[in-house]
């Protein structure tokens, strides 16, 4: 028989370590001393000691570390947990590969802030664009869901509106969700601009534009950027509104995020799925990200994050289903979906998801590029919004 030290030291565990999983119930000695409680360990147990110590370094979870050590000998089991949890270190892996590589980016572009202030007020002396009024009332719809209500954000209570060459980009974001909406620039007089119009304007603008388009559907919109000020033209009206004095966040980096899976399905299908699909509990807080929509690594979201929550699951195939099965721990919903063969799995606010699908038409194409990169659901006009995902309780 061997001592606790005389087994740490032949097997390469802790004296703790061999404590903590004898009172978790994972490894426990052969025969306890009932006099002076010294655990004693059977020869046979230095194999399955080693074995312990070769999993525990790679993370394997408690309740698999009990699977494999309780496995029969000739049996599958042991293999097919340690096949598991191999494809979840490998897209853990590739997780951390993309978020990495947004790193760098940011390290290159040291994530300036989109200054809608005093660096762009020369911009805003002289420019004015034409766009098509259904192009521009279809962005302005695709974005207003994401629109910020925490007075304690104000930066975030309102629409950018950005020139980027060609095209007019309408962004919203409230840290948990963004919006992008986009118009093709017909003519422009002038330079570049970023203005931010708060929600009043910016729901003015829209239903000028809206009543343009009704009455003629090829109605073209003038827009005017002069000083802090918007002005928008359209059907003989005219809406200006003032700009916010306040930075918005950067979101082009968001705009070239890589997915690793492309999924194509119609705004209707989709939305039966969701509406059918089981609602779990989420932890208090979405997870943190370097992709947050708005905010850099590590910040602590908010109330924002909470709700409802659906998990999609992504098949080997490239279909995607919402997962039906009862609310269970993350560790048996990735124990099902390796059971399954699923390429992906990701749990999102479903309200959020909703008035995601409520704000486009047509066909989607659905990105998604791990558990803890922006699920970003694109329509066929470009518009597109991204949701970030949600930590299971």
């Amino acid at each position: 028989m061997r001592s606790i030290g005389q087994l740490a030291r032949e097997s390469g565990l802790t004296v703790s370590a061999l404590r903590f999983y004898d009172s978790a119930g994972v490894f426990g000695p052969a025969r306890v001393d009932p006099q002076t409680g010294y655990r004693w360990y059977a020869p046979d147990q230095l194999a399955d000691a080693r074995l312990l110590c070769r999993l525990r370094r790679v993370g394997l979870p408690l309740a698999e570390l009990r699977l494999v050590l309780a496995a029969p000998a000739g049996s599958d089991t042991a293999r097919q947990v340690l096949d598991r949890h191999l494809r979840r270190l490998e897209d853990g892996l590739a997780d951390a590969r993309r978020e990495l590589s947004s790193a760098r980016r940011l390290i290159d572009e040291r994530e300036q802030p989109m200054n809608t202030t005093t660096d762009t007020s020369t911009a805003r002396d002289a420019a004015r664009i034409t766009v098509a009024g259904a192009e521009l009332a279809a962005a302005l719809a695709a974005v207003r869901f994401a629109v910020s209500a925490d007075p304690e954000l104000p930066m975030l209570g309102g629409v950018l509106f950005d020139l980027d060459g060609a095209a007019l980009r309408l962004v919203a974001t409230d840290r948990y969700r963004m919006a992008v909406g986009t118009a093709a620039v017909r003519s422009a007089e002038g330079t570049g601009f970023s203005a931010l119009l708060p929600t009043g304007p910016a729901d003015e603008i829209g239903r000028l534009v809206a009543s343009a388009v009704a009455a003629d559907q090829d109605a073209e919109v003038t827009i005017g950027v002069t000083g802090g000020s918007v002005t928008v033209a359209a059907g003989g009206g005219r809406v200006t509104g003032e700009c916010l004095d306040l930075d918005f966040p950067d979101y082009r980096r968001l705009v070239r995020l890589e997915p690793g899976h492309r999924v194509e399905l119609g705004t209707a299908d989709l939305r039966r799925a969701v509406l059918a699909g089981t609602i779990r509990p989420s932890s208090s807080s979405s997870s943190s990200s370097s992709s947050s929509p708005s905010s850099r690594s590590g910040q602590e979201p908010g109330a924002g994050a909470e709700g409802p929550v659906i998990v999609l699951a992504v098949d080997q195939d490239g279909g995607l289903r919402v997962v039906e099965s009862g609310a269970g721990s993350p560790d048996e919903l990735v124990a099902e979906a390796a059971a399954r063969a699923e390429a992906l799995r990701v749990a999102v606010n479903r309200e959020f998801l909703l008035e995601a699908i409520d704000a486009t038409q047509g066909q989607l194409v659905l990105e998604l590029g791990g558990v803890i990169s922006p699920l970003a659901i694109r329509s066929a006009d470009g518009n597109f919004s991204l949701l970030m995902p949600v930590r299971l309780s």
